[in-house]
């Protein structure tokens, strides 16, 4: 089953007073390109969680948060550097003793030199944190998935519809190109009489022309080639690994294939079907845009 590469998945745990959530939401982009967010003093997850999702995902522009609510959060103890406090405290008042400074040294005007207060931050058990992280991680790549599956399913369902007007589309253009060599033989046959009046056609030019002709305008290579790639277009759709990139191969020499069908058309109603043969292809190529 293909899958889309527009998705988007939370989880939420709890363990021992702490929240855990993680969010992961992507959009369509060529390659696998990863950004995350987390709270600070946990930036040694970020490797972790793109090592995870990159196992998960193959293709798009996915974005991760991470949240940790709880004790875990807690920065730690916050102590006093008292010899500090004491030489800041010694100064201020000598500066303004020997400057004749108005004011008092106070309590605001000390608390602020950030250097006074030492904050003891907890040790933090990185491997326990990975622990409770992966597994939010594992629920909100689960939901995840299971919205790309649900989107891709919609991308396939359009694609073999598409295919298969194509397909309509190209049986026309097989039954009818053989027919413009009949007509065209015809037509020829026709003037040359109009010209040569009461004369007898050379049939053995004629057929000369005639094949000529047929050979100039033979499509069937083409189409043959044509519903190769349209089946096997089918096939990578109903395969169960990441396609993106394939399927536009495909279409890309879909695309070849009409064009020189296009080229070679000496008749208006296979220039119109293969008109609208390219722009179903158009369409199928815009919806791989969505496939992972």
């Amino acid at each position: 089953m293909v899958k889309s590469m527009t998705g988007y998945g939370r989880c939420e745990i709890v363990n021992v007073g702490t929240t855990f959530t993680v969010e992961v939401k992507s959009v369509n982009h060529r390659y696998f390109e990863f950004s995350c967010r987390t709270p600070r003093g946990y930036a040694f997850l970020e490797e972790k969680l793109k090592s995870f999702f990159a196992s998960k995902i193959s293709r798009g522009k996915v974005d991760v948060y991470l949240s940790i609510v709880g004790q875990e959060q807690s920065v730690g103890d916050v102590h006093i550097n008292e010899e500090f406090a004491a030489q800041y405290i010694s100064a201020l008042k000598k500066l303004k003793k020997q400057f004749g400074l108005s004011g008092k040294v106070s309590l605001e005007s000390v608390a602020s030199n950030n250097e006074i207060f030492v904050t003891e931050h907890k040790k933090i058990n990185e491997e326990e944190i990975w622990v409770q992280v992966s597994k939010a991680c594992e629920g909100a790549v689960e939901a995840f998935v299971e919205m790309r599956k649900q989107e891709g399913a919609k991308l396939a369902e359009d694609v073999i519809s598409r295919s298969n007007f194509i397909l309509e589309k190209v049986a026309f253009v097989e039954k009818r190109s053989p027919e413009t060599v009949a007509e065209y033989r015809g037509r020829l046959e026709q003037k040359i009489k109009e010209l040569l009046g009461d004369k007898t056609v050379d049939e053995q030019r004629l057929l000369t022309e005639v094949a000529i002709f047929a050979d100039k305008v033979a499509v069937a290579e083409e189409t043959v080639r044509l519903r190769s790639h349209i089946d096997q277009l089918k096939k990578l759709i109903d395969g169960d690994e990441p396609v993106g990139r394939k399927l536009d191969f495909v279409v890309q020499e879909m695309n070849r294939e009409t064009n020189t069908i296009g080229s070679k058309a000496q008749n208006i109603e296979i220039a119109h079907t293969v008109v609208e043969i390219k722009a179903e292809i158009e369409k199928i190529r815009e919806q791989i845009q969505n496939i992972e």
